[in-house]
């Protein structure tokens, strides 16, 4: 397979690695993106966590709180220029999105565009965008949305950037106090600064394990080409915890105090208040992640239109 400057430069972004480096990684896997991290993974060039790449659109992410905490939602919806994102009217038919969010019964994004707007049922969701796209005069998607209901506990958000990142943390708590709310914010800032990707070790699978392991032993073997296989073990161990500690939220580093753990910090409000706090899990949403901005050339526009 031929290998294009366009897949190195896209490979470069998401690792970090040289031009070189990705060149010969898409080389060896024959073209495969995929392969070819895993592949830079291993010879250390590349990082455990996968660069987002660039935030391509705009937009903002909106929360809504009810019922003294039982529920919430949050959603995402998308434009394609930061200035309509920061248009009071967008902005307001976002909230509504929100509110219709926190009260639906739909299982997926396609039912809740078909579903009727709460604010006037004789149109739909999609209808409303709809008309929001031709008053506004700028193309607009509602590209997802997640509700939390908290049964024996509260669910609290955080919003970052004016909208680009909203977080929502539910926990098991039996009081909704205060200082049990503000515990659960500095949580949910924690989650919108570092963005992990589980709530606990408990939730990662053992698969995730396996796969991650391999690729610290190849790396480890890599680079300690004549360490034995016990030594090479214990890295591996050494690493994968510390790569634990990263993208599990309550084995993280507390943002606010670097001599305590998430979970320690959250143990430590509940015996200052008397409280039980257990964090179950948490939703975080970043405007614009994984979707992909056309760079548009404006020079080589031109020319085309002046067949130059």
């Amino acid at each position: 397979m031929a290998i294009t400057a366009a897949m190195v430069k896209e490979l470069r972004e998401e690792t970090g690695a040289g031009m070189m480096e990705c060149k010969k990684a898409l080389t060896a896997t024959d073209g495969d993106k995929e392969k070819a991290i895993e592949f830079l993974r291993e010879k250390g060039l590349a990082t455990a966590q996968k660069k987002s790449g660039r935030v391509a659109a705009e937009g903002i992410v909106a929360t809504v709180i009810k019922n003294d905490g039982k529920l919430a939602a949050i959603v995402e919806v998308n434009s394609e220029t930061d200035f309509v994102a920061k248009n009071e009217q967008f902005q307001s038919f976002v909230a509504d999105v929100a509110e219709q969010a926190a009260n639906t019964t739909a299982a997926d994004t396609e039912a809740f565009l078909a579903e009727p707007w709460a604010k006037d049922t004789s149109k739909t969701v999609k209808e409303q965008l709809a008309g929001m796209i031709a008053v506004i005069g700028e193309n607009m998607n509602i590209r997802r949305f997640a509700k939390v209901e908290a049964s024996n506990g509260i669910v609290v958000s955080y919003t970052h950037g004016g909208g680009k990142i909203g977080v929502l943390v539910e926990a098991e708590t039996d009081t909704n106090s205060d200082a049990v709310a503000e515990c659960l914010r500095n949580v949910a800032m924690q989650v919108a600064a570092l963005n992990p990707k589980y709530t606990s070790r408990d939730e990662v699978s053992e698969e995730y394990i396996e796969h991650e392991k391999e690729i610290l032993k190849a790396q480890a073997m890599n680079e300690n080409p004549d360490k034995p296989e016990n030594i090479i073990e214990k890295m591996i161990i050494g690493r994968l915890n510390k790569e634990l500690k990263e993208v599990c939220l309550l084995d993280q580093t507390y943002v606010k105090d670097s001599d305590l753990t998430v979970q320690k910090y959250v143990d430590s409000v509940a015996k200052e208040t008397g409280a039980t706090i257990k964090v179950k899990g948490f939703v975080r949403f970043e405007t614009g992640e994984g979707i992909e901005k056309v760079e548009e050339d404006f020079a080589a526009e031109v020319a085309k239109q002046m067949n130059m």
